[in-house]
């Protein structure tokens, strides 16, 4: 599961003022991030700034996960997934997600997460699970691990959205087919049960720049790209983030200029419009009778000093790891008594007896 957000409307929100008028309800935004690998440049610019905006307008209540849960479908080294899980939180927070702000937890943290899977597993056919392109591409690239996780998660990744209610989903296009089969979902088991789960509708977002890779500037930039050169992370150096932008491909020729066929310089000018906020207009004049030494070393000053707070604030995190627990622990309480909701609503359509409270 790859980064994504999704915006529902909370019922708990809606009510009256002291005057008797009725409040608009709160949308809800729900983030989660992958433990695996440096989270990158295009992630940031992509997905994570925009979480931070969303937070900071105040326009929502926010909750942010690290799908750890999601990461099982690999095999992994226990020592290492931990660390990846702290890491991830960690990024979080030095992205600038605020705890006060904000709910902060891990996945499996929130036992509804897996168990409204379970049972949306149930109502998921194996057609639809086989015809996932991400098990297709999981299933080659680790032939020896075709594992059931693998061919079912989608299921989980149904139950991630459908516990908060989930009315819009803005994802990348590449995620687009994941919205598709909880939306299948949730109207399967509507259309058995009567109203359970509100429909999620995908939201291709616009905004957020879309990085490419610096050695293949056709393909996205990727945190599992072997060619280290290709990849900037929000933990590489200064020193390391300006030696990738210098030894970044460019094209013939040497104008600052977008153009057809100009794949390497139209990345650059992508990322240096991104990270500065100016427009490509204002970047072409800019650097207007320059070359593309100058261009590429400006890129890699810009982007070392965005850069650099974060990775400097993740740092910090890591070696705070028992406030890392202690944000999950709040955040997973607060999490969970919405999710139930969900799961106990979810238990009666079908016909489980909930458990009586205390």
């Amino acid at each position: 599961m790859s980064e994504m957000t999704v915006h529902t409307e909370h019922a708990e929100n809606a009510g009256q003022t002291a005057g008797g008028e009725k409040k608009e309800k709160k949308k809800i935004s729900l983030s989660f991030i992958q433990p695996s690998g440096a989270i990158t440049l295009g992630n940031y610019l992509g997905a994570l700034k925009n979480w931070v905006a969303i937070q900071d307008s105040g326009d929502f209540n926010c909750l942010y996960a690290v799908a750890d849960l999601h990461a099982l479908t690999v095999r992994q080294d226990p020592k290492g997934l931990r660390s990846q899980i702290y890491q991830g939180l960690a990024v979080l927070l030095g992205c600038g997600i605020d705890p006060e702000k904000s709910i902060v937890f891990q996945q499996s943290h929130v036992h509804q997460h897996a168990e409204l899977a379970w049972i949306l597993n149930c109502y998921t056919m194996f057609g639809e699970l086989s015809r996932m392109t991400q098990f297709k591409d999981k299933s080659a690239k680790y032939a020896d691990n075709i594992n059931a996780g693998l061919f079912t998660y989608p299921a989980l990744m149904a139950a991630d959205i459908l516990l908060y209610q989930t009315d819009y989903v803005p994802v990348g296009q590449d995620q687009k087919q994941h919205i598709e089969i909880a939306r299948d979902i949730a109207n399967r088991f509507n259309g058995i049960y009567g109203k359970t789960f509100t429909i999620p509708e995908p939201y291709i977002t616009k905004s957020g720049a879309r990085i490419m890779s610096l050695a293949e500037p056709t393909r996205k930039m990727s945190k599992s790209d072997t060619n280290k050169n290709a990849v900037i992370t929000i933990l590489d150096t200064d020193d390391e983030i300006v030696k990738k932008f210098k030894r970044a491909v460019t094209d013939s020729g040497s104008e600052i200029r977008m153009g057809e066929g100009k794949d390497g310089i139209n990345n650059l000018i992508c990322i240096y419009s991104a990270v500065t906020g100016k427009s490509t207009e204002e970047v072409e004049r800019e650097f207007e009778g320059r070359g593309y030494g100058d261009f590429k070393l400006a890129c890699g000053e810009v982007v070392a000093d965005t850069v650099r707070p974060i990775r400097e604030k993740v740092n910090e995190y890591m070696r705070n790891k028992d406030y890392l627990d202690e944000v999950c622990r709040k955040g997973a309480a607060m999490a969970s008594r919405f999710a139930q909701r969900t799961l106990e609503k979810t238990y009666k359509k079908v016909g489980l007896v909930v458990p009586k409270s205390e």
